[in-house]
């Protein structure tokens, strides 16, 4: 894997000696320039994801390098430094796309923390238009469902997405599929060039919550290094999905309240006032009524969270969605592992459809894979599934109650090879389609032949 290369540019021979020597203990590759022209010429041959560039320099100087810099390739970090120079300096080295200003002498620690943190933006930024590219390419995300139920949420998501609506609350069990119609909103907005964040409330410290949303500055806190953006502003104008809102701490529900009266709020340790334009979708899987009244979450909160609420029906409510999900997912899967599976059995169908997916549909989705995964047919059979989808199907006990028990008894043997000749007879012999009809795969279906004289 490519070391991340850094150009250290300074017409002082110790500061970059030392640099370089510092900076390859941290695993970069580095390179060095005492002048512009020979940093213009490494930046062509190179290409260094970050840049040391200082603003006094013999020929061009610092800025006229940094301008070309950004000329050649804007994702290229730089980072200025300088032993003269005041806040006028600092600006316009910004405004002309520099990451970041730092005064000579510089701690060769904190210096180090911001090349970290500048990389990490770069990363992030680059990972933000790779996402929009592909979201861009493959549109907004599939949802399936014609079930009557599915045709009401999505008529409902088609108004909120065309609308302005500044807050929407998803409810519904966990495993519905909440994020999934979040994105589906935002991508049919107008807001779909803009960024879509989530965060999960309830996987996230009520300590960091706060700091996650709306961001800190320099120094706010003990391990506050260096300032940072929270969600909010890093997603003004797109969208943030607040997920599992219901276990938002009830500090952090009254900023998070004042915050939504207006789209203002300032960082932690910051004075200035930061106004955002962002839609807020939130999920939860609680009951928020209940919650309101067992004192674990503002009243005034959920009113003002679901202007526009949309309730996500448990895949038992849609049961005629499962088999058009479960084909979906077979067909995803199978292009993922190289498999083709062209199809579910009808034993295996009723068992899909008879089970009460406590799960819902993330569980369908684990069952699909898990099959898709192990199974060695083109069809998709009841011996693919868990043993707890087929303990709990009342369909599984379908064809045993049709036979009754003779009071003289059976050969269970002789029950079966009956059982293996019929489905051949029925099938002019073909052994695939034979197997199908006993719910075996091929492989066991071939066992039981040659068990039984069918096959030699």
């Amino acid at each position: 894997m490519r070391k991340t290369r850094i150009l250290v540019v300074d017409d002082e021979h110790l500061i970059r000696w030392s640099l370089e020597q510092n900076l390859k203990k941290q695993g970069y590759e580095v390179f060095t320039a005492g002048n512009g022209e020979d940093a213009l010429r490494l930046v062509r041959e190179e290409q260094p994801e970050l840049v040391l560039l200082d603003i006094q320099l013999p020929g061009i100087g610092g800025l006229e390098v940094l301008e070309k810099v950004k000329e050649f390739d804007d994702e290229i970090v730089v980072i200025m430094l300088t032993a003269h120079g005041g806040l006028e300096t600092a600006v316009n080295t910004m405004r002309m796309g520099a990451y970041d200003y730092i005064n000579k002498p510089f701690n060769l620690d904190e210096l180090s923390i911001v090349i970290k943190k500048a990389l990490e933006t770069s990363d992030l930024r680059r990972e933000v238009v790779q996402l929009r590219s592909e979201h861009k390419k493959l549109g907004p995300p599939k949802i399936i469902g014609t079930s009557k139920h599915m045709k009401n949420v999505l008529d409902m998501m088609g108004k909120v997405a065309k609308s302005e609506a500044s807050t929407v609350l998803i409810q519904g069990e966990s495993g519905t599929g909440k994020e999934l119609v979040a994105k589906w909103i935002h991508y049919q907005s107008s807001r779909a060039e803009k960024p879509f964040v989530a965060i999960n409330c309830a996987a996230v410290p009520a300590t960091l919550l706060e700091s996650e949303l709306f961001g800190h500055e320099k120094g706010a806190f003990t391990d506050a290094k260096t300032a940072k953006k929270g969600l909010f502003e890093l997603a003004d104008g797109g969208t943030v999905f607040l997920d599992e809102i219901g276990d938002m701490e009830m500090g952090m529900q009254a900023k998070l309240l004042r915050f939504l009266e207006d789209r203002t709020f300032r960082r932690i340790g910051g004075a200035k006032v930061i106004s955002v334009d962002v839609r807020i979708i939130s999920a939860t899987n609680k009951e928020l009524l209940k919650a309101i009244e067992e004192k674990s979450f503002r009243n005034d909160l959920y009113y003002r969270l679901q202007v526009i609420p949309i309730f996500l029906p448990a895949l038992r409510e849609r049961r005629d969605d499962i088999i058009q999900l479960a084909n979906f997912f077979m067909e995803s899967f199978g292009r993922e592992f190289n498999k083709s599976v062209k199809s579910i059995s009808s034993m295996a169908e009723k068992m899909l459809l008879d089970y009460s997916w406590p799960g819902n549909i993330r569980e369908l989705k684990n069952v699909i894979e898990r099959a898709i995964i192990l199974g060695t047919e083109d069809t998709l059979l009841i011996e693919n599934l868990p043993l707890e989808i087929i303990a709990k199907s009342s369909a599984s006990t379908v064809p045993v109650s049709t036979f009754k028990l003779p009071p003289e008894g059976v050969d269970i043997e002789e029950v079966e090879k009956e059982l293996i000749r019929q489905s051949l007879e029925i099938t002019d012999w073909n052994q695939s389609k034979a197997a199908k009809k006993l719910n075996l795969g091929i492989d066991a279906f071939r066992y039981r032949m040659k068990k039984f004289g069918f096959l030699k």
